[in-house]
């Protein structure tokens, strides 16, 4: 079977909200070739049989930087925010309640923050495979450099030492959303990134456990494009893709 592709765009550093609404402009493309596949479908279904309905929906993987930001998921609690707004404001740190899973996070610099759009009905339709296979391409990519990543049981992302009381730390936060079986949101990588950032937050909502980076486990910044280089080199092994980097002056984030 043809290998699926992924087009690929690095945005480079964009403001959380740009990237967000280019986010959202793809999925609603995408959601609505699927209504519209069905309508067809349901109005000429001898025409459609064997065709598949999701054949010209298009993945994306897009990787960017942004400005610091703290993100609280719709189920998180603003109460794991601990710092005030004015000290937000003062430090240039921006805040969204955004429309994915988890709680309270950050991105910022030198962090590598991955956003798939793939619609998983050409995959499967599982979510809790999908994170596994974020997970499974942060650990990959991590060990490259040494660095034994895992899974810690009931949490989302990819953890050091999470079988140590006392020693866990969270290398890689991630949270998604799924509208029709196609994803947004999804995984920051903490590379080279100023974990004082967390000391505001209660990371992910959870107590007593740290934040850690790429070079903070190896005690010196490493190459950013290398990390995400080896990123898209085991997304494409662990979903069985093909990427291919598009240039696309006329979106959003370079308008």
């Amino acid at each position: 079977m043809e290998k699926q592709n992924v087009i690929f765009r690095d945005l480079g550093i964009v403001p959380y909200k740009t990237g967000w609404d280019y986010q959202e402009e793809l999925v609603r493309k995408n959601v609505e070739i699927k209504i519209a596949a069905r309508k067809a479908a349901s109005e000429n279904p001898e025409n459609m049989e064997g065709t598949g309905l999701a054949v010209s929906t298009t993945h994306y993987l897009l990787f960017c930087e942004h400005p610091p930001v703290y993100t609280l998921g719709k189920s998180g609690h603003i109460e794991n925010v601990l710092i005030s707004e004015d000290e937000m404001e003062e430090k240039e740190i921006e805040f969204f309640r955004t429309n994915r899973g988890g709680d309270i996070t950050f991105h910022g610099l030198q962090q590598v923050v991955g956003y798939p759009i793939l619609d998983l009905e050409r995959f499967y339709t599982d979510i809790g495979r999908y994170l596994r296979d974020l997970e499974e391409v942060i650990i990959r990519t991590i060990e490259e450099y040494g660095i034994k990543g895992g899974r810690s049981k009931g949490e989302t992302g990819v953890w050091i030492d999470a079988g140590i009381p006392g020693k866990e730390r969270k290398i890689c936060a991630m949270g998604i959303r799924c509208s029709r079986w196609i994803t947004m949101h999804g995984f920051a990588l903490n590379v080279n990134t100023d974990l004082s950032f967390f000391d505001h937050i209660i990371p992910c909502g959870i107590v007593n456990k740290q934040v850690t980076s790429i070079e903070r486990e190896l005690g010196h910044p490493v190459d950013f494009a290398e990390v995400q280089k080896k990123i898209r080199e085991h997304f494409c092994t662990v979903f069985g893709v093909t990427l291919s980097e598009v240039h696309s002056p006329g979106h959003p984030v370079q308008a």
